[in-house]
Formats: C-alpha cells, sequence, structure tokens
C-alpha cells in the first residue's frame, strides 16, 4: 500500500490542484484548490471523503475554492502560519516547527517566501513527493510579487536541497514555455535540450508534464543553477553573487 496516493487536479486555464489520499486512515487532502467543483468532482470519482484543504500561499488561484469546499465537505482548511491573515476559512496555521500530518503520512512544512511572503511548502518524505505552490516550476520559478532575489534564493536553495528523486509537484503547466526561455540562457545544456524535447512531446499527447523530477530540474532549470560559474560567466556575471545571478535570470524572463 502506497504511503499517499495522488491524484493531479487540473483547474481554471492551467492551475493544478492535487489530491493527496492516505489509504491507511482514509484521509483525502486538496492541495491549493482554485475552485470548487472540479475538486468535488475529482474527489467523488475516486469515492473518497474530503477531511483537509492545504494551501501553500494566500493568491485566489490556490486558495479561491477554500470556503465553497469547506462548507460542501466541512473539510478543515491548512495553511501557512506566515500568512495566516490572508488565508480564507484557516481553520489550522502550520510553520516549519509543526509540520502537518495527514493520517500516518508526515509531511515537512518549509518555509519558502519569495513569491509571497508566508509561502510554504509540503514535503512527504515517505512519499517522495513535494508540494511547492508558485515557488519552483518545472523548469522555472514564480515572480518574486513579495520577495526579492536573495529571499528567492535562499527558497529555492532549500528545495534544491531535498533528495534528487523527489517529485516535484508545482501549481502551474508552465513547463513548455520555461523551456523556451531556459534555453536562452543555457542554450548549450544537453539535459535542458532533452528535457524540452521530452516536454513537447507530452504536451503533443495532451498529457502533463507534472510532476517533474527534483534531480533533473538540478540539472536542466536555469534558476536552479544560478551558482554555476558557467551560467554566471555566460550572463557576463563571473563572480557575481549567487543571488544576484539569479536575480538576473528572474529578470529576464519576467521580460521575455
Amino acid at each position: 500500500m502506497p504511503p499517499l496516493e495522488i491524484a493531479l487536479v487540473p483547474l481554471l486555464k492551467d492551475n493544478y490542484g492535487y489530491l493527496l489520499h492516505e489509504p491507511r486512515s482514509g484521509l483525502t487532502a486538496m492541495l491549493d484548490p482554485s475552485e470548487a467543483e472540479p475538486v468535488l468532482e475529482a474527489v467523488a470519482a475516486r469515492g473518497w471523503k474530503l477531511t483537509h484543504i492545504l494551501n501553500t500561499h494566500h493568491h485566489g488561484d490556490h486558495c479561491g475554492g477554500n470556503v465553497e469546499l469547506k462548507a460542501a465537505t466541512g473539510a478543515r482548511v491548512v495553511g501557512p502560519a506566515y500568512d495566516r491573515a490572508r488565508i480564507p476559512a484557516i481553520d489550522e496555521a502550520v510553520d516549519e516547527a509543526a509540520g502537518f500530518r495527514l493520517g500516518e503520512a508526515q509531511a515537512q512544512v518549509l518555509f519558502i517566501p519569495g513569491h509571497t511572503r508566508g509561502h510554504i511548502a509540503f514535503w512527504f518524505e515517505g512519499a517522495q513527493a513535494l508540494f511547492c505552490g508558485d515557488t519552483l516550476f518545472s523548469l522555472g520559478c514564480g515572480r518574486m510579487f513579495e520577495g526579492d532575489p536573495a529571499m528567492m534564493w535562499g527558497s529555492l536553495s532549500k528545495l534544491r536541497a531535498l533528495p534528487a528523486e523527489t517529485r516535484v509537484h508545482c501549481g502551474h503547466e508552465y513547463t513548455e514555455a520555461n523551456a523556451r526561455f531556459a534555453l536562452t540562457v543555457d542554450p548549450d545544456n544537453k539535459a535542458l535540450q532533452a528535457r524540452e524535447a521530452a516536454v513537447k512531446r507530452l504536451r503533443a499527447e495532451g498529457r502533463p508534464t507534472i510532476p517533474s523530477i527534483l534531480g533533473e530540474e538540478r540539472a536542466a532549470n536555469p534558476f536552479l543553477r544560478a551558482d554555476d560559474p558557467a551560467m554566471a560567466a555566460r550572463l557576463g556575471m563571473a563572480g557575481r553573487p549567487a543571488h544576484e545571478v539569479f536575480g538576473e535570470i528572474r529578470r529576464r524572463k519576467d521580460n521575455f
């Protein structure tokens, strides 16, 4: 029996939420529900009962379904203690010290500010699964709406340090566009070239590119490679601090 059954739920235009079902206890959580109806349909289709709602951050496309889902199911809303006031209908605020447990599945809560000031991730080590919202994307990263390059680089470095086999479940299907940009700053990267080809095949078949594998992200995602001297040199920033190199890559992506 797997420690955690995970089902990807497409939401809105290009959002992804995730159902997390812990089979021993029968508890089921929905992570980052931007809307309610597709979640209720996905839960019903699997014969599960929604017991928890998990939020990584306060943006409406990640918690817009909280109130309706809670009213429909009685699910308990869990979100970042670092941003409790902006999480709709929150019942339980979690931080790095508290962590979170879904039945027998234990999650480490990681504080990863930058996209928003209170952003968190849930890392279920036993399931080798990371749920990182809009901080780390497949071949990309989130915009810095409430942080700066040093803050965001610190958060990405924290995620990058997790085990290589970790499956990265992010908040959006942005991979194909991210690959196009990544090749403009790292055109000779063979790992990136291989990922782009694989991503094109998946999208041509109408399949999601998520989850990605953290070890592959380390090799191909330029936002995780800002401390690589070759990357700095390519950007004309040899010898500059990694967070400054990261900031330049993010600036270029913002204007891509």
